[in-house]
C-alpha cells in the first residue's frame, strides 16, 4: 500500500465533470503514485476485487447503485475516508464512519490540498484508531513535532480562522483545517459544544457565567477568563449553559 511509492487512491463519484477534475488534481500530487476512478458502489466494488485495497477513497454521496456512506461500509477498515459532496447534512453521518474529512463542492486546490495534508498525518496511525477518533472523544491534531492527541473535553473552546479551526486549550491552541461547521460535524455527536456565534462555539463544561447585555447579546466568562459573545441568532442556546 503506501510508503515510498506514494499513495493509492480511489475515486468514486457518478458526475464525470467532476469526477475527472478531481483525479486530475490527485494526480498531479507527486506523493500520490496510483488514482483510479469508478463511476458507482458496484464498479468501486468491483475494482476492488481486482486490485486491492487503497489506501484512501474519495466518495461522492449521492449516486445510484447505493450511496458512498453505504459503500464507505463496504470498504477495507484500512481505508481512509473522504467524502466529496454537494450535500452538508450528511456530514455528521460521514465523520461517525471515521471520515478524514468533508469535501463540499466546488471546492478548491488549497482546500484539497489541505485535506491530503490530514490524510498523509492520519496515514501515520494504525487504521482502526483513524476511524475510532470521532468516537473515542479525542482527536489527533497536526503539530510540527507530530500528530497529538487531544481530548475533546479538555477544549474549551473552538473558532473559525480563516480556512482553519482553533482548538482552544488555554494557554495552548492548535489549528486543524477546514470549516468550523464542519469540525462541529464531527465533535458535535459527543455532545460536548455547543455553538454560540458563527465564529465560535463553547464547552458548556468550561463554561463559568453569563451575562446578558443591553443590544440583545450575551456575554460567557470561560475557566479560562476569556469572554466571548453569545449573538442574538444563538439565544436559544443560553438554558443549557447557565
Amino acid at each position: 500500500m503506501s510508503g515510498a511509492a506514494g499513495l493509492r487512491v480511489l475515486v468514486v463519484d457518478d458526475e464525470p465533470a467532476a469526477r475527472a477534475r478531481l483525479c486530475r488534481l490527485l494526480a498531479a500530487d507527486s506523493g500520490i503514485a496510483t488514482v483510479r476512478e469508478a463511476q458507482d458502489a458496484p464498479a468501486a466494488l468491483a475494482i476492488l476485487a481486482q486490485q486491492g485495497p487503497f489506501d484512501a477513497a474519495f466518495l461522492d454521496i449521492e449516486m445510484p447503485g447505493g450511496s458512498g456512506l453505504q459503500l464507505a461500509a463496504q470498504l477495507p477498515p484500512q481505508t481512509r475516508l473522504v467524502f466529496s459532496t454537494a450535500y452538508e447534512q450528511h456530514a455528521l453521518r460521514a465523520f461517525e464512519l471515521g471520515a478524514v474529512d468533508y469535501l463540499l463542492k466546488p471546492f478548491g486546490v488549497e482546500r484539497l490540498a489541505g485535506t491530503l495534508q490530514r490524510l498523509r498525518a492520519l496515514l501515520q496511525l494504525p487504521a482502526p484508531v483513524a476511524r475510532m477518533q470521532a468516537a473515542s472523544g479525542e482527536r489527533f491534531v497536526p503539530t510540527r513535532e507530530g500528530l497529538l492527541r487531544v481530548q475533546l473535553a479538555d477544549v474549551q473552546w473552538v473558532s473559525a480562522a480563516d480556512n482553519y479551526v482553533a482548538l482552544h486549550l488555554p494557554p495552548t491552541e492548535y489549528l486543524e483545517r477546514g470549516t468550523l461547521s464542519e469540525w462541529l460535524a464531527l465533535a458535535q455527536h459527543a455532545g460536548l459544544f455547543v455553538r454560540v456565534h458563527r465564529s465560535h462555539a463553547v464547552n458548556p463544561a468550561h463554561v463559568m457565567a453569563v451575562r446578558s447585555e443591553n443590544d440583545g447579546d450575551a456575554v460567557l466568562t470561560l475557566r479560562a477568563g476569556v469572554e466571548l459573545r453569545v449573538s442574538r441568532s444563538h439565544r436559544g442556546v443560553l438554558d443549557a449553559l447557565r
